[in-house]
Parts: C-alpha cells; sequence; structure tokens
C-alpha cells in the first residue's frame, strides 16, 4: 500500500492514472504522453513509484546502448489505506481532490488534442446530477456500479477496443432538510 504523500503528488497521480486500462508502457511513450512534464522529472517520479512498488518492471530491452524498461501498475499497490485516508485533513482531501481534477483535464485536453473530437462517435461525455438517497440507497448505487464496471475492468486491451476513462465523484451536499429554503425540490403534479 502506497502512502498518500507519493500518490496524491499532482505527476505521479498522472502517472499511475496513464497506467490505468492494465497498459504497460515505457518511460518515452509515458512521456509522449504527459508531454508536459519535463523528462528529467517524469523519470524521477516514475523511479519513485517503482521503489515504492507502485509500478513494477514487466520487461527490459537495450535500445541504443541503455536499457529501455517497461512498466505495469501494480493496483493493489496504488491505493491508500482506508486508515491513511480517515486521518487526511480537508486541507489532504482538498489537495488529493485538486490532483485527481488536474488529471481528468489532462486527459480531456490529450482527447481534444486529436483532431477532431466527436463526443458522440466517441462515447465522451460529461455530466453532473444530483440524487436523493439514503446512506442505504447510496450503498446500493455503489454496488450496482461495482457489478457493471467491475467484470468491464478484466478486458484486456485488444485492437477492437479502445481505452476509456471512466471517473466518478461522489460529493455528498451539506446537511440540509428536504423543502428547507436553500433546497427546494420541485413541485409534483
Amino acid at each position: 500500500m502506497a502512502s498518500a504523500d507519493l500518490l496524491l503528488h499532482p505527476v505521479r497521480l498522472r502517472i499511475v492514472q496513464a497506467f490505468l486500462g492494465d497498459r504497460s508502457l515505457t518511460t518515452s511513450q509515458l512521456a509522449a504522453e504527459l508531454d508536459d512534464v519535463p523528462v528529467g522529472s517524469l523519470y524521477r517520479h516514475v523511479g519513485l513509484l517503482a521503489r515504492a512498488g507502485v509500478l513494477h518492471v514487466a520487461a527490459e530491452q537495450r535500445v541504443r546502448g541503455a536499457v529501455e524498461r517497461t512498466y505495469i501498475l501494480r493496483t493493489a499497490a496504488a491505493q491508500l489505506d482506508p486508515d491513511e485516508i480517515a486521518a487526511m485533513t480537508p486541507d489532504d482531501h482538498r489537495h488529493a481532490f485538486m490532483a485527481f481534477v488536474a488529471g481528468l483535464l489532462a486527459e480531456a485536453d490529450r482527447y481534444l488534442a486529436t483532431g477532431r473530437p466527436d463526443p458522440a462517435r466517441d462515447g465522451a461525455g460529461y455530466r453532473m446530477a444530483a440524487l436523493w438517497l439514503t446512506d442505504a440507497e447510496l450503498t446500493e448505487l455503489l454496488r450496482d456500479l461495482a457489478r457493471i464496471i467491475g467484470p468491464r475492468l478484466a478486458n484486456p486491451p485488444a485492437k477492437t477496443r479502445r481505452r476509456r476513462v471512466v471517473a466518478g465523484v461522489i460529493l455528498p451536499a451539506p446537511e440540509q432538510q428536504p423543502g428547507s429554503k436553500r433546497e427546494r425540490r420541485p413541485r409534483s403534479s
């Protein structure tokens, strides 16, 4: 299990996100994807993640006298311990969320830079909804999502498949009573 200090750094979080989807990448391939990160900095962050066991060397190959390593993500090692999450301060969570959102922005930028993005054709989109849920209903929703997404996480890369980033955020609104002046529900007719 990696620490919050290791994983929640904006560049390292983007590196981890780049490996999602059962990808194996060399540092050169990673540098091409994260082209806004200086190469020296990228190598340093990859080294830290590898030493911590978050990235694993899957292969090595000699290229022009140097050793090129291909890395894979050890997903179990790229997660924070629940006790560490519980010990995070609101400021820690704020910084972690900003790093997460920065990773999403970078993914969106990469998609939009592909030339002529077509969200309808590509199945891309972003939307927000508000649901009124009890704690039990939220638990059921999360279980349903895991049941739908879980099997697809095991899909290996293939020529007929395109890597798609699915990100979810669940934020509870401040505690309010339904129908209060600050939060009115529309009346049903």
